[in-house]
């Protein structure tokens, strides 16, 4: 794509609109060079949509938090967009024992330093994490 025909539909995303990507054009002499793009019309819909999805999938899991069904570490995994095996790794655990984590009754009887790190990992306080959903 020539530099002149980079896209620039400007569009407010969550609640910016400044937000750029970099992307590489060429320039009159047939070099690349990076410009900044406000994005376009296709583009700006699609991520719009996929933010939409991961909204709804966290309020879905925040209401079963505050029902009991999950702790709040099932909560700020996805809000942090974590997939199970990343936040697994961080705490230097096995998967099912992050699982385990996102039980209730098992999440109320972690140590505080596990808690501890858990709230490194998402940035939040240990009363964040313990007072999320009641």
């Amino acid at each position: 794509m020539k530099l002149n025909e980079v896209p620039q539909d400007k569009e407010e995303f969550k609640g910016k609109s400044n937000v750029h990507k970099l992307l590489y054009a060429t320039g009159d002499d047939g070099s690349y060079t990076s410009v900044n793009s406000e994005g376009w019309e296709a583009e700006n819909l699609a991520t719009t949509q996929a933010w939409e999805a991961v909204l709804e999938e966290l309020k879905e899991t925040e209401a079963k938090v505050k029902r009991g069904e999950l702790s709040p570490i099932a909560y700020f995994m996805q809000k942090n967009l974590m997939e199970l095996s990343v936040l697994a790794r961080y705490m230097g655990k096995w998967k099912w024992q992050i699982k385990r984590h996102f039980k209730p009754e098992v999440f109320r009887k972690l140590d505080d330093k596990t808690l501890a790190k858990y709230c490194r990992i998402f940035g939040i306080t240990l009363s964040e994490l313990q007072d999320f959903g009641r």
